[in-house]
C-alpha cells in the first residue's frame, strides 16, 4: 500500500501563516465566500497558483508562499488541492463551474 513520505518543514512560520490563510477560506462560514471569488475571477478550484495570485487567499499570502522552499510550496499545494476536495458536496454542486474540469 502507498504511504506518502513525511517532508520536514523547512520554515514553519511562514508554512503556518500560509496556511491559515488556507485554513480561513475552506473554514464552514466562508468557503461558499471563497468559491463565489473564484468563480467570479473566471478560475477553476484547482487552479491554486492562479488563486493565490488573484488575492483571494489574502493579500500577504502570495509573498510569504514565495518566500517557502519547494518542498513546503508542494505541501501548501497538496494540503489546498486536499481541501478543495473536502468542501461539502452540495456546496460543490452549488459552484459546479467552478470545479468543472472544462
Amino acid at each position: 500500500m502507498f504511504e506518502q513520505a513525511v517532508l520536514a518543514i523547512q520554515d514553519e512560520k511562514t508554512f503556518t501563516e500560509v496556511q491559515k490563510a488556507l485554513e480561513a477560506a475552506f473554514a464552514r462560514q466562508s468557503v461558499e465566500s471563497f468559491l463565489n471569488g473564484v468563480r467570479k475571477s473566471k478560475l477553476r478550484a484547482r487552479q491554486f497558483e492562479a488563486i493565490l495570485a488573484s488575492g483571494l487567499l489574502g493579500h500577504e499570502a502570495p509573498a510569504k508562499y514565495a518566500a517557502l522552499g519547494d518542498s513546503d510550496r508542494g505541501q501548501i499545494r497538496e494540503r489546498y488541492l486536499r481541501m478543495v476536495e473536502q468542501v461539502d458536496p452540495a456546496i460543490r454542486a452549488k459552484f459546479l463551474k467552478v470545479y468543472a474540469y472544462y
